[in-house]
């Protein structure tokens, strides 16, 4: 072996090594960063030629570094209502600009909600979603093309107007032809105003009704008229006391011409199931005064309110609560999977790029094919023991020193050879 191939061999021993401690290095530097994944190095030998039994040629080592990107880390609970962690498989994915930023992917759930209303994280990529209904289904299409920055500002306010009205009441059959009674509804209109619309329930015959109802008026105000009212329902019931029809069928009530510029409202008046004991029915009062014994009349329909909070749940659901106490759903998170998630490029940020190695992202929702489970109020540790970082660190330190010691006494060895000649 010549000197100038183990001064060569020791040399890429120093080189590999000062790349190991570099790789121990970031990972204990990032031992408290939310979602890193560690980095590991590991060798290969070199060979620069081919040897035989008398004569050796020395190569040296090469350094590799291992991406443990699918390793999980510790989910841990956190006090801010948009941190999200993922138990499993997969990703959060970003954008790194509003427009025409590229997509990209981390599993550091902290995110907050920036002075414009999008969830960012710290790094300032925004967090990507689809849009959902109140129930929390996606609107449209959830793939990639329906991704859109997630937008808070969207929740500013809600309420919506009322479209159904449930109705659970006897009416007396001991009542006389020509008997009226009245009960009250309350109802929303589009711009979540609260209204109050008086019935009236009118016998016309025996086993025959009849509900009208009065224009709506303000709930804090019964002098206050805020629209007009059109539709009366003819009700029939069987010799039973159970309901036999309605007319129209769906009952309903339109309301025109709000008084603070709401849409018109069309309310589905719902009185049970036709032959039922449910919602509507006729049976004797055995009262000397009859009346109408009122179980329940509930609506749907929702006040004005304006958001107060944004808090991820489980499973990915972005939702808003007002006011009003009434909590929605708006975005939901998406996991993104890949077939070889350790072979994505690493960005700063904690951000990682899809790579041809990786595969193309493939976006589920939470929990399902495969996908980890996202949890909201939670964060991923880092993977980065401390302990095995040190212990790693005191090996290479050695192998450096050794190697180093190589290059000592192959310098002796060339101040010898050097002597001889004089």
């Amino acid at each position: 072996m010549s000197l100038s191939g183990a001064l060569s061999s020791a040399i890429s021993a120093l080189s590999a090594q000062s790349a190991n401690i570099a790789m121990i290095s970031d990972n204990i530097a990032n031992s408290s960063t939310v979602g890193y994944k560690t980095t590991t190095a590991s060798f290969e030998s070199l060979v620069s030629s081919s040897g035989s039994a008398t004569t050796y040629a020395s190569g040296g080592v090469n350094t590799l570094s291992s991406s443990n990107i699918s390793t999980q880390g510790l989910l841990t609970t956190t006090t801010s209502a948009t941190d999200m962690g993922i138990q499993g498989n997969g990703f959060f994915p970003v954008t790194t600009s509003l427009t025409g930023g590229s997509t990209e992917y981390t599993r550091n759930g902290s995110f907050s909600i920036d002075s414009s209303g999008y969830l960012t994280s710290s790094g300032g990529a925004y967090l990507l979603g689809w849009r959902t209904d109140a129930e929390g289904n996606v609107v449209g299409n959830a793939s990639s093309d329906t991704l859109v920055p997630i937008d808070t500002s969207v929740a500013q306010t809600s309420g919506s107007a009322t479209t159904k009205t449930t109705v659970a009441a006897n009416l007396p059959a001991d009542a006389a032809t020509g008997a009226t009674f009245t009960s009250s509804i309350s109802l929303y209109d589009s711009l979540g105003t609260a209204n109050s619309m008086q019935v009236t329930w009118t016998k016309t015959a025996t086993n025959s009704w009849s509900a009208s109802f009065a224009n709506p008026t303000l709930a804090s105000d019964s002098t206050s008229t805020t629209g007009t009212a059109s539709g009366s329902i003819d009700i029939t019931f069987n010799s039973d006391g159970s309901l036999a029809s309605t007319t129209p069928s769906p009952a309903t009530v339109a309301i025109t011409g709000w008084t603070d510029g709401a849409t018109d409202s069309s309310i589905t008046m719902n009185l049970g199931t036709i032959g039922g004991t449910n919602g509507l029915t006729q049976y004797s009062s055995g009262a000397t005064t009859p009346a109408v014994d009122l179980t329940s009349i509930e609506s749907d329909g929702l006040a004005f309110g304006k958001l107060s909070s944004i808090a991820v749940g489980d499973n990915g659901n972005v939702n808003a609560t007002y006011s009003n106490g009434k909590t929605i759903a708006i975005y939901k998170v998406p996991v993104a999977t890949f077939t070889a998630e350790d072979q994505l490029s690493a960005d700063s940020g904690g951000l990682y790029k899809a790579t041809a190695a990786s595969g193309t992202a493939v976006l589920q929702t939470s929990g399902t094919n495969g996908a980890g489970t996202i949890y909201g109020g939670e964060l991923e540790a880092s993977t980065t023991d401390t302990n095995t970082e040190f212990s790693s660190m005191i090996s290479a330190q050695q192998a450096y020193s050794a190697a180093s010691q190589v290059i000592t006494a192959v310098n002796k060895m060339f101040d010898t050879l050097i002597s001889s000649m004089r």
